[in-house]
């Protein structure tokens, strides 16, 4: 026998996006060393591949990551990998989420004109408006909300399409600067486009943000994939997946969440906005974890505590209709 060779490689399955067969590829890697088999990717479209429309209209949820579940419960492919982000909180019986990789830098990024900051494009438009480009109702209302508190003459300007397409809007002059995921760019390579990392404080990060997720069907190889698991980031999308789950929103809603774990203590920070930045609501929770086999469900039980308060200060009036 002769190692990878003799043994049926297993089929990992991912959208055609060239940052979705990054993502692939840098999993498909590991996977390899840890398992001792060869990686095929398959590469499937899904409908958020193929849907002009915006998220908002399409609904979000789910868009991404049905067909690749599909092929999962079908047999098709062993294993499939999304960006977490993408998953809707509810996973279908019979799929396991085998690891939540390390996570990548949270923050989104601008990309701008002449290379410049926020503030700068704004302070340097001699009273023209800005425009900022993203697809996220998420990412305008936190943007607007930012430019009401300074006056500021800026105007989303919601956009679809691949990096490349987002990233050309700026080039060609018909947007001052767009915003994408810093992961994103990072895992293309792309960092050095990048004008400006947007702090939290200003833009909170969508729940799952920068984290990767491998699901599969057999659980004998998810016990397996478990070795690339990593127990912090795990902790912190729970956390911030039980508060999106909670609020009853689907990926496309102006709903932000970020957790950090320092090892005793996870802190959890939420947004709630709408999009056009006129109302905007922040809340923070902290609770101790232990890193024992109980600190998936600590981790949820911080995510619905703090969705609990958002929603009695008004949350559910901010986020339109809610996903059920």
């Amino acid at each position: 026998m002769n190692g990878q060779e003799t043994v049926t490689p297993l089929r990992l399955g991912t959208r055609r996006s060239a940052l979705a067969m990054a993502q692939s590829g840098m999993v498909a890697e590991e996977v390899a060393k840890i398992t001792g088999r060869r990686v095929e990717l398959v590469e499937i479209t899904t409908y958020g591949d193929v849907s002009r429309e915006s998220l908002a209209q399409i609904g979000g949820t789910g868009v991404f990551v049905s067909a690749l579940r599909d092929a999962l419960l079908e047999g098709r492919i062993d294993l499939a990998v999304h960006s977490l982000k993408d998953l809707p909180t509810a996973a279908p019986a019979g799929l396991l989420l085998a690891a939540v990789p390390e996570r990548e830098d949270v923050r989104d990024a601008l990309v701008a004109r002449d290379g410049l900051d926020l503030a700068e494009l704004v302070g340097k438009s001699s009273g023209r408006t800005v425009r900022v480009g993203t697809g996220s109702p998420r990412r305008m209302a936190q943007l607007n909300a930012w430019a009401r508190a300074r006056g500021a003459d800026l105007v989303t300007v919601p956009i679809r399409g691949n990096v490349d397409t987002r990233i050309n809007y700026v080039r060609s002059g018909e947007l001052d600067a767009v915003v994408l995921a810093t992961a994103g760019l990072n895992r293309l390579g792309r960092s050095s486009e990048i004008t400006e990392h947007l702090d939290p404080a200003l833009m909170l990060p969508a729940p799952g943000q920068g984290a990767l997720a491998v699901e599969c069907v057999d659980p004998t190889l998810a016990a397996v994939l478990a070795r690339l698991d990593h127990r912090p980031t795990r902790a912190a999308v729970v956390a911030e997946r039980a508060l999106l789950a909670t609020l009853e929103a689907g990926c496309s809603a102006p709903v932000a969440a970020l957790a950090a774990w320092t090892g005793t203590e996870l802190r959890l920070d939420g947004v709630v906005g709408t999009t056009d930045g006129a109302e905007l609501l922040k809340m923070s929770a902290n609770g101790p974890l232990v890193p024992d086999e109980t600190a998936e469900e600590q981790a949820a039980a911080l995510g619905r505590a703090l969705a609990t308060r958002l929603l009695d200060t008004g949350a559910a009036n901010l986020m339109g209709e809610r996903a059920r």
